[in-house]
């Protein structure tokens, strides 16, 4: 990937001192990283389609629904790139890195513990899945009843990222910078990271 766009760049006054080198942001998974044996695959009509890519050398968001935010995840970073609701699978020997990516309702967070679910099975072939996006699908704190809801469907992936409600993106403005909050670079900063850490074994072959 090409230099991140999104770290806030900090210019220390005439009288403060440089600031140091800025905190890595954690990458540690915090769910499993791989398939898992005994995980019932859901049935065919619950699963995401799938499409032939030529070869793992980028970052997919895979939308796990209709208006759950990848192509909006993909104008964030460049670079990467929106998958139109299916997983992209590359030839072997080496799987493409996606991260799912849902709207926090009740029917995006159903769609999101399915699509694990199915990458959990072992039944797609060819994917990393590094983890979720969860993108606010209305202003103020989520319910509680959907909140322990995410809290379920987060610990069936490796990660979770929570983006905010962004009364701009809803307007129809392009993200940028100005129109972006800092959850949101720390967002991007981790995934960034992520990608970054060991692009040339990251992720592990098929």
């Amino acid at each position: 990937m090409t230099q991140n766009p999104w770290t806030r760049e900090q210019t220390p006054g005439p009288q403060q001192p440089s600031p140091g080198p800025a905190p890595q942001p954690d990458i540690t998974p915090r769910g499993p990283s791989a398939p898992q044996h005994g995980v019932p695959a859901p049935a065919e009509d619950q699963r995401l389609p799938k499409f032939a890519i030529p070869v793992a050398d980028t970052l997919w968001w895979v939308g796990v629904h209709g208006g759950a935010g990848e192509t909006t995840m993909s104008q964030l970073l460049p670079g990467t790139r929106a998958a139109a609701h299916r997983w992209p699978i590359p030839p072997p020997p080496v799987p493409t890195p996606v991260i799912l990516v849902a709207r926090t309702h009740g029917s995006g967070l159903r769609a999101a513990q399915r699509a694990a679910i199915e990458w959990a099975s072992g039944v797609v072939q060819g994917v990393a899945v590094l983890g979720l996006v969860l993108i606010a699908d209305a202003p103020g704190r989520l319910p509680r009843v959907l909140d322990d809801f995410a809290d379920i469907v987060g610990g069936g992936v490796p990660r979770v990222w929570d983006i905010p409600w962004i009364e701009e993106w809803r307007r129809g403005e392009a993200p940028t910078p100005d129109n972006t909050p800092d959850e949101v670079f720390e967002v991007l900063e981790s995934i960034y990271a992520l990608r970054a850490s060991n692009p040339a074994d990251y992720p592990a072959p098929y």
